[in-house]
């Protein structure tokens, strides 16, 4: 069942691995098949060195196990909400990685404060609200993803591919899960730039409207001009 994409979300959760955005069984990708309605996901607790595309998870979209013997990611909840809540996205990550999660547990966005920042993320990268002693004893992980949701409004989700959830780390997505792997590296990478440019100069006022269009819209959208076509 979905064995393509299996094998996808498979290499996307390897390649959180290598790029040194997980330790030990911590994190988790999943990707969606939008024609079927089926979510593929890491299953819960297994280390990447010996995960197998057979030992993926599939679930619908209200969390129903419809294939794999192994029991999914504890964070499935919050993954299938962004899924219901953002129609344009194919694949979402999330990790513990260093420098995200610390802006998320000091409860700050990450502001654009270059043009690394610009390429990738249109404007700040938002950090969620606490959740409420009521949410965090009841229907958890999913209230994460009321969260997340929440904080982004009517704002694009593709224009900046992330939040920090308070106190807890950064969830990513993309089109497909390799592309919410990217992310999540790049992520990774401005949040640690912030952290040295707020440390050097904590009175920093980012980069310019104009500079961060510029930016932004040279990579992204019908004008792109980067990459070759």
């Amino acid at each position: 069942m979905l064995r393509e994409l299996r094998e996808q979300v498979l290499e996307a959760n390897l390649e959180v691995v290598r790029r040194g955005l997980v330790l030990y069984t911590f994190g988790n990708v999943s990707g969606i098949s939008r024609t079927d309605g089926l979510v593929v996901i890491k299953p819960s607790g297994v280390p990447y060195e010996r995960m197998k595309a057979d030992d993926l998870v599939i679930t619908d979209l209200d969390g129903r196990q419809v294939w794999g013997e192994l029991r999914p990611s504890s964070d499935l909840a919050t993954h299938l909400h962004l899924y219901r809540s953002f129609s344009e996205i194919g694949g979402v990550v999330h990790t513990h990685s260093e420098f995200a999660t610390s802006w998320a547990q000091a409860r700050r966005e990450i502001p654009p404060l270059g043009t690394t920042h610009a390429d990738y993320f249109y404007g700040p990268v938002p950090v969620t609200r606490k959740l409420t002693t009521a949410e965090i004893e009841g229907n958890y992980v999913h209230a994460t993803g009321v969260a997340i949701v929440e904080c982004f409004g009517n704002r694009d989700p593709l224009e900046a591919p992330a939040a920090l959830v308070a106190d807890h780390g950064p969830f990513c997505w993309g089109r497909s899960p390799d592309e919410a792997v990217h992310n999540a590296v790049v992520l990774e990478s401005i949040a640690r730039m912030a952290t040295y440019t707020v440390a050097l100069r904590p009175d920093t006022s980012g980069v310019s409207q104009a500079l961060m269009d510029r930016h932004y819209f040279r990579k992204h959208g019908k004008t792109a001009t980067y990459g070759q076509s």
